[in-house]
């Protein structure tokens, strides 16, 4: 009895070397900042500190297991589908993945997850400011409800002398030329023509004015709170519109779901061959992220003045479907460093916990 109690008291010393604790959520980028959920009314989480991050030690065991997915749910509404977000749950970090936020330089910035409802980072995300060619996203999801893919439009002189006037990016379209529907928004989607977003508008309001008032009707309907169009390409003229980080990822989302969209999204170079009613073309994604960080899906880049440097991204990861959207970037190329470090760093919070090895 002696010498099985000494194994016993030597036992219970190693398992006390093993610290058992449950990990803080992860917080939100910046402190006192008003970051709101799915919702758009809850605060963000403020940001953890030294202290707690030295509270875990470097063999951590969860203590419970996250809970079971919930995946948003789309309800029926007439014309278009509408978000209702599942709940919205703070990031919880597996076992000995516990790592600070990225920073995120541009002016707001969201990340969550599109099935749990968990938000991974929030900054600025109710804010409403302009969001240049993340416009075309809404612009694209209203066309494939007005329109059928084989459907054909006839370019005409207005829809390119639009994009010349406007010093926007354009699809070298010419007038004359009759395009699918489904490679004008190739055209819309991967070049961000605005020469081609003016076509589509101006065929399936009809006109720009109808066309804008649809664009709203379905923010409306999506529960896009704080967003208003003026334009199916973003530009300055006639007015920007605005937006949030937060509405344009509940839009990701939402467009993502729509299979041809998700694919146009996600193509990097897609080419039309010569015919009789219109010339070869070839239009390559200007989304960065495509072809080089793991599981990206798109979405949509934007730029203006005003709004600066914008992206909507997404991607699947173990499972997850992680979403966000970065506005006000300074740097064209940043904004691509910024959302693959988010990623990364988000797909490592939601990762399988480790198995600790029994002592």
């Amino acid at each position: 009895m002696h010498h099985g109690g000494t194994r016993l008291t030597a036992r219970a010393a190693l398992v006390t070397a093993v610290t058992l604790a449950t990990v803080s959520p992860v917080p939100a980028l910046a402190a006192g900042t008003s970051a709101p959920a799915l919702t758009g009314r809850s605060p963000a989480h403020a940001p953890a500190t030294g202290a707690t991050a030295a509270t875990v030690s470097a063999l951590t065991v969860l203590t419970a297991a996250p809970p079971a997915p919930r995946a948003p749910v789309l309800t029926a509404a007439p014309g278009a589908l509408s978000f209702t977000p599942a709940s919205a749950t703070p990031a919880a970090p597996a076992a000995g993945r516990r790592a600070s936020v990225p920073s995120v330089p541009g002016r707001a910035a969201y990340l969550y997850d599109a099935g749990t409802g968990t938000i991974h980072l929030s900054k600025q995300a109710g804010k409403r400011m302009p969001v240049a060619s993340l416009t075309k996203v809404m612009t694209a999801y209203v066309v494939l409800r007005e329109a059928k893919p084989t459907d054909t439009v006839t370019i005409q002189a207005a829809d390119v002398r639009h994009a010349a006037t406007n010093g926007a990016t354009h699809a070298s379209l010419r007038a004359g030329e009759r395009l699918t529907v489904r490679d004008l928004l190739y055209a819309v989607m991967l070049p961000s023509g605005a020469d081609a977003s003016h076509a589509l508008a101006r065929v399936y309001g009809p006109g720009n004015a109808a066309f804008v008032a649809k664009m709203n009707a379905t923010a409306r309907s999506m529960g896009l709170v704080d967003t208003r169009y003026a334009s199916a390409d973003g530009l300055p003229k006639p007015a920007p519109g605005y937006s949030t980080a937060l509405d344009q990822a509940k839009l990701a989302d939402l467009a993502l779901r729509d299979p041809l969209l998700r694919i146009i999204a996600s193509t990097r170079r897609h080419v039309v061959a010569k015919s009789k009613v219109h010339r070869a073309h070839s239009w390559t994604n200007s989304n960065k992220l495509l072809g080089k960080t793991p599981g990206v899906m798109g979405l949509k880049t934007g730029y203006t003045s005003a709004a600066g440097y914008c992206l909507s991204f997404a991607a699947d990861r173990d499972g997850h479907r992680l979403v966000g959207v970065i506005l006000g970037e300074s740097n064209a190329d940043r904004r691509f460093q910024s959302a693959t470090r988010l990623l990364d760093w988000a797909s490592e919070q939601t990762a399988p916990e480790q198995t600790v090895p029994e002592l």
